[in-house]
């Protein structure tokens, strides 16, 4: 059964030739695009073996909505939910079709869609490092908060919810998936975060979690993953970043709270380039996810921050600006 359809592109105006053919690369989902207070679209993305339907999601800020949003512009279409099944597609989906999560830290904007669904979500796991894991059991799945679905932490465990932690640069498979993962930390404004490495065979994808910028959190984390990804680069099989900004370049320092501007992930992939060699990331896909929704008059900031991306484009980036419900094969 293929899952996706990859019919989202032209929405975005983007020619996507090039792009990987059936069974070579990932399909993507956005379940959720944004950052901070947009309820119901927030960090998450559904990430699948190109033609193959078991998948994942990085982060979980949004899902049942995000599925609606998806489902409503034909990405679900070529999912047959079989005659004796209890679910509507939707519930199918997140069901079945979603074999685990991988949560990058315990904010609320990267979890809530976990929480919301869990009284009808299936027994899958929850990925994370443990300082990640450690927050969900203690913060959410505590009885007060939210009943806990988890297999510890405070009695009745229900046990829907297998908190499985991830070791640091150590590879793993993704259960009841094609894929595996290898966790790498980030500095997020005095919070641990995470960016996930996903790979099938020889392709791989990386998404992030949040995280400021290396000068500004007096951290080397985002360097140390460029520079345990530049062979993969360099050999053409990291597929695309998924990666946040979420404010404009006029955002100060000071005020970044472990948050990117496009001028510092410019800068950042300057990095990358310098380790995988001149010329490495030209036409590679960068996904721009957390864009902080504004409640001010004007422009939402999504046009400005992929304006500054692209007039600082000198590494030849293909710069992606999702909205929820698109649908894309890299």
């Amino acid at each position: 059964m293929k899952l996706f359809a990859n019919v989202l592109g032209a929405v975005l105006g983007l020619s996507l030739a090039g792009a990987s053919q059936a069974g070579d690369g990932f399909d993507v989902v956005v379940l959720g695009a944004r950052g901070g207070i947009e309820d119901g679209n927030l960090s998450a993305f559904m990430i699948s073996p190109a033609g193959d339907n078991r998948a994942v999601t990085c982060d979980a800020g949004s899902l049942v909505n995000g599925l609606r949003v998806a489902d409503g512009k034909g990405v679900f279409d070529a999912v047959e939910v079989p005659a004796d099944s209890p679910y509507t597609r939707i519930g199918y989906v997140l069901t079945e079709t979603i074999k685990g999560y991988l949560v990058s830290h315990a904010h609320m904007d990267h979890l809530a869609g976990i929480v919301i669904a869990s009284p009808d979500d299936s027994k899958k796991p929850i990925y994370g490092l443990p300082s990640v894991t450690a927050a969900i059991q203690d913060t959410y799945f505590n009885w007060q908060a939210w009943p806990n679905f988890a297999f510890g932490g405070k009695a009745p465990q229900l046990k829907k919810y297998a908190l499985t932690d991830l070791v640091p640069g150590q590879k793993r498979p993704l259960d009841g998936t094609a894929m595996e993962v290898t966790a790498f930390p980030l500095s997020h404004g005095g919070t641990e975060s995470t960016a996930f490495l996903i790979e099938r065979g020889d392709d791989a994808l990386l998404c992030f979690g949040d995280t400021g910028p290396d000068e500004v959190e007096k951290s080397p984390r985002m360097r140390d993953i460029w520079a345990a990804v530049a062979d993969r680069v360099k050999a053409g099989q990291l597929k695309a970043i998924i990666i946040e900004v979420s404010y404009t370049n006029s955002q100060p320092d000071e005020y970044l709270f472990g948050h990117l501007t496009p001028a510092w992930l410019q800068k950042s992939l300057a990095e990358l380039e310098a380790l995988a060699g001149a010329g490495s990331l030209k036409n590679l896909p960068v996904i721009v996810s957390h864009v902080k929704y504004s409640l001010k008059k004007g422009t939402q900031p999504t046009e400005a921050i992929l304006g500054e991306l692209e007039a600082g484009n000198a590494l030849g980036l293909r710069y992606i600006m999702p909205e929820q419900g698109m649908s894309f094969r890299f």
